[in-house]
């Protein structure tokens, strides 16, 4: 089994090492996996579960202070499998795999994706919250109200740290005192082949201080993921950009055109900084190997085989 793994694109973090020891024992758990599909969720389940990236445990918080995980996956005979703002849900990679493998449907969303995950054995009910994020995200005094005062709320403060791709600081992590900064961690995901068939999964806990209820575009197929027989791919970065250019899909193409797994990430991410302006970074794995490429000031990847 060959993996590659990413843990997403942003900042420089302030501790690399423990973020890139534990991705290096995402893919090895990965490799060790049966299937390309039993390979990227196994690898993303150890991400999911570290505080030092933002999926499952430690994810973002939306503005009613309440993590909601989204994630996708899909293997290279088309099929997918989605699940998107499930509080509670440590894993969602693995609630997309139900989806994928137990439903007719391609997305399940909110409380029923919650529901479905507790019918098959997936843990729910997780505080996902740490000391860390709860802290930081009561000292942005809150809001109490509706949309509209959560709207003004967010207004000055989504978007403007360093995790998805928020702002690209000058030097790179940026001032962790800063209000509306939000901690250096980002959205994770892998691609994985058994040298026949190939899956490709993403997963995030969003953006910090969105909307509650937001989703981006990490369980949009196309967006945060894809994958053909030509390979697959995995994107990080603005998920409201990624979206608007389906990045993922963009880089699998690339490959489906002959261009091995680096040239295709660089020409998806030069494509996308192009059109929107903004910070992404996507892993890509075909036949010929793997590769990645981003814009933002790092991304953390890892690949065993």
């Amino acid at each position: 089994m060959r993996v590659i793994a990413h843990g997403g694109a942003g900042g420089r973090p302030d501790e690399p090492a423990p973020r890139q020891a534990t991705l290096d024992e995402a893919t090895r758990r990965g490799v060790d996996a049966d299937t390309p599909l039993d390979a990227v969720e196994a690898a993303l389940g150890v991400l999911e579960s570290s505080p030092r990236f933002n999926a499952g445990l430690g994810g973002a918080v939306q503005s009613d202070g309440v993590v909601r995980t989204d994630a996708g996956v899909m293997t290279s005979d088309r099929e997918i499998g989605a699940g998107c703002s499930m509080p509670g849900v440590e894993h969602a990679a693995s609630v997309a795999r139900v989806v994928h493998a137990e439903t007719p449907h391609i997305f399940v969303s909110g409380e029923h994706a919650v529901a479905l995950a507790d019918e098959f054995g997936i843990e729910t009910d997780v505080d996902l919250l740490t000391d860390e994020t709860r802290e930081r995200y009561e000292a942005e005094d809150p809001p109490r109200g509706g949309p509209r005062e959560h709207l003004d709320w967010l207004a000055t403060r989504f978007g403007a740290g360093d995790d998805q791709a928020g702002e690209r600081s000058e030097a790179g992590g940026g001032d962790e005192d800063e209000p509306g900064r939000a901690p250096d961690h980002d959205t994770v995901g892998a691609v994985a082949t058994d040298g026949e068939a190939f899956a490709a999964a993403t997963s995030t806990g969003g953006r910090s201080f969105a909307l509650a209820g937001r989703v981006g575009d990490v369980p949009q197929v196309g967006s945060g993921f894809f994958c053909t027989e030509a390979g697959g791919a995995s994107a990080t970065g603005a998920g409201e950009d990624i979206a608007r250019v389906t990045l993922s899909r963009r880089a699998v193409e690339h490959l489906e055109d002959g261009l091995g797994a680096r040239e295709a990430a660089e020409r998806a991410i030069d494509e996308f900084e192009s059109v929107t302006g903004s910070g992404a970074g996507v892993i890509v794995l075909g036949d010929e190997g793997a590769g990645s490429a981003f814009n933002t000031d790092g991304m953390q990847t890892s690949a065993s085989r």
